[in-house]
């Protein structure tokens, strides 16, 4: 892992991380040791659970796939509702492990429910940490259900009470290192593009060898230079609706990638100029669509579980 580039690892040590569940595992141990920052656990037990909260988060996401929407209100009707005051809720009686699985994971030909990558980022961690606390603190798990039967917590209280946020822009990780379970953002340099909703960045999870998510596509995962060649023609493929709005045209999108990837000068010269770190997030400069930090869980086994512990949202 030269310069702490983790993206070859899984190739040279000849993991099969996508079917081998013992290479994933050896994969994120290896990366975690290889930190480049000091990560500090209480317990023994909690830097288990942290690393198998990291296989479950790979796992889910690898077994993700839904419309790509940043409005539409739709979830399984047997086990969700839906508030603009609480966003959607389990119906009591709702397991959440069950019900964010129905959300997120369709049976084989079944309905494909709408989210934002943003949301379903949020989905997939919440659903392994859940996992994580059924085995090693089921009163966590008690408290995630009774959360959200009252209220879901989204956007910035999800990040408050659920993540942990390693690096900044002012010292960033390296622009290859990743551990399998990172929540990784993809930014949009462009300032015109980004103004369609939806397409200010893009969410994604690091599945280990070399892979990102693609909630869209099943088994077909984006790497750092196809997920940076796509953004970059975001900027080539938007057009104003009959409504006046700014939309993407994603055949366009997918058109552009494939030929830049076709034409190896040009693909280079792309690559080179997304593959630095982003701007702060009002500056539109020299900047490209590397983000500077990872996202990580927070401590899951009780006394130390720090989970749900910095909300605004009061805790039945």
């Amino acid at each position: 892992m030269p310069d702490f580039d983790t993206l070859n690892l899984a190739h040279l040590l000849k993991l099969q991380c996508d079917t081998h569940e013992e290479d994933l595992m050896r994969e994120i141990w290896l990366t975690l040791l290889n930190s480049p920052i000091l990560l500090e656990y209480p317990s023994a037990g909690e830097l288990i659970s942290a690393v198998r909260i990291r296989r479950n988060i790979v796992r889910n996401a690898t077994r993700t796939c839904l419309n790509f929407h940043t409005t539409a209100v739709e979830r399984p009707t047997d086990c969700w509702r839906y508030s603009e005051n609480t966003g959607f809720v389990l119906i009591p009686g709702s397991p959440l492990i069950d019900s964010l699985r129905k959300a997120c994971q369709p049976e084989s030909g079944g309905q494909l429910y709408s989210f934002s990558c943003y949301r379903a980022t949020e989905y997939v961690i919440l659903l392994s940490i859940a996992e994580e606390a059924r085995e090693s603190h089921p009163e966590l798990l008690r408290k995630l259900q009774s959360q959200w039967e009252r209220e879901a917590l989204t956007a910035d209280d999800f990040q408050d009470a659920f993540l942990n946020e390693l690096g900044s822009l002012q010292q960033p990780l390296p622009v290859h290192y990743y551990v399998p379970g990172d929540r990784v953002w993809f930014r949009n340099p462009d300032s015109h593009s980004m103004e369609v909703t939806g397409y200010e960045g893009s969410w994604v999870v690091y599945l280990g060898s070399g892979q990102f998510s693609n909630f869209w596509k099943l088994g077909q995962p984006f790497t750092v230079l196809t997920k940076c060649i796509e953004i970059y023609h975001w900027r080539d493929a938007i057009f104003t609706d009959d409504q006046g709005e700014l939309q993407m045209n994603e055949t366009k999108v997918e058109q552009l990638v494939a030929q830049t990837l076709a034409n190896k000068d040009a693909c280079d010269k792309i690559y080179q100029r997304m593959l630095r770190i982003r701007d702060p997030v009002e500056v539109f400069a020299e900047g490209g669509c590397m983000d500077a930090t990872r996202e990580t869980a927070k401590f899951v086994r009780a006394p130390h579980c720090d989970i749900l512990k910095v909300t605004n949202v009061p805790l039945a």
